[in-house]
């Protein structure tokens, strides 16, 4: 069985998710929509996509592919992923979901009532180093996590374009690179529910009416507390995209480097247990950690089934964020409802 998936959108992370679905064996792209007709014919033309749209309706109703991967700006997740759930298309969609979680949940219940899958891009879930120390933690070697971690940094670089305009945005660099953190972290975590979230965010470093800076501190149902930075631009980072540090009651790991610190009483020294993978590596986003998300995706999509992670994880993340701009505004800690 052969699923035909179409993408809407021809930048960067399009291309990503291209050549992920042509490395797929029982995958292939068939249709592109994008609203620069030169850039869209050149981006069909490099992967040999045979069919070219300029609107995404149209290409719905085309009904030439079976899934819809969205690589659009972020105030077009929404209007995008609705208009495939709705006649029965299965939706991957770019991180953040939506431009806040009342969109959010619309697409989440639009892919419950109509029994179709709706994958959220969060791709760090799928990369090898997260899934070793996510085994680490599943194994109890940590004991009970207390506190963790995480960084959602560029350094001396930041995006521009339409990711710096909060009309077509929703959010900057926290909604941009600080969701890679939280969802990691809660992915580590296993899952918990947020409780509250208090933020501190800011605008240093570049023209936009978005942030380039941000801290959140989020409590999580299970105790645990998720220290998270996110920027743009940034002069220093500790760590680079999706690091993240677990701290537990028998010992210490994370990810980027990759390994546990675990206290040895009885020889008085740290025991280092390496995951073996290499730090820094060649790339820190691999085209490999994309092939596997997209695997999940395309199974689900051959299943019928719910992927995780799926409209409820996105639409979580997306609370998050939200209570995250608004303690900013508050400067108070704002519950997660």
């Amino acid at each position: 069985m052969t699923i035909n998936v179409a993408i809407c959108g021809t930048g960067y992370i399009a291309r990503i998710h291209a050549r992920a679905i042509q490395n797929i064996h029982g995958a292939r792209v068939v249709a592109v929509a994008g609203h620069l007709p030169e850039k869209t014919a050149a981006f069909a033309t490099e992967f040999k996509i045979p069919h070219v749209f300029d609107d995404h309706r149209a290409l719905i109703k085309s009904h030439l592919a079976d899934a819809l991967v969205i690589c659009s700006p972020n105030a077009l997740h929404a209007p995008q992923t609705l208009a495939a759930l709705n006649v029965g298309m299965a939706v991957m969609v770019e991180k953040p979901m939506a431009m806040n979680s009342r969109e959010a949940e619309q697409m989440h219940e639009a892919s419950v009532k109509n029994s179709v899958p709706l994958m959220v891009a969060h791709c760090w879930r799928f990369d090898r180093d997260v899934l070793w120390l996510k085994k680490q933690v599943n194994s109890g070697r940590l004991g009970h996590v207390i506190r963790t971690k995480g960084y959602g940094v560029h350094a001396n670089w930041g995006p521009s374009g339409w990711f710096t305009e909060r009309r077509l945005a929703g959010g900057g660099a926290l909604a941009d690179m600080g969701v890679h953190a939280l969802d990691t972290a809660r992915f580590l975590l296993g899952d918990p529910q947020p409780v509250s979230v208090y933020a501190r965010i800011g605008t240093h470093y570049m023209d936009g009416d978005v942030d380039d800076t941000g801290v959140m501190l989020v409590t999580w149902d299970n105790g645990v507390h998720s220290y998270i930075e996110s920027g743009w631009w940034q002069p220093h980072t500790d760590g680079p995209e999706a690091a993240t540090q677990l701290y537990g009651t028998h010992g210490f790991g994370s990810v980027f480097p990759t390994r546990l610190e675990l206290p040895n009483a009885k020889k008085r020294k740290v025991d280092i247990i390496d995951s073996g993978l290499p730090f820094p590596r060649k790339e820190q986003c691999p085209q490999d950690m994309y092939d596997r998300q997209m695997a999940a995706f395309i199974q689900s999509v051959k299943d019928r089934s719910v992927p995780k992670p799926g409209g409820m994880e996105g639409m979580i993340n997306m609370k998050v964020l939200d209570a995250a701009y608004r303690s900013a505004k508050s400067g108070k800690v704002e519950a997660i409802k």
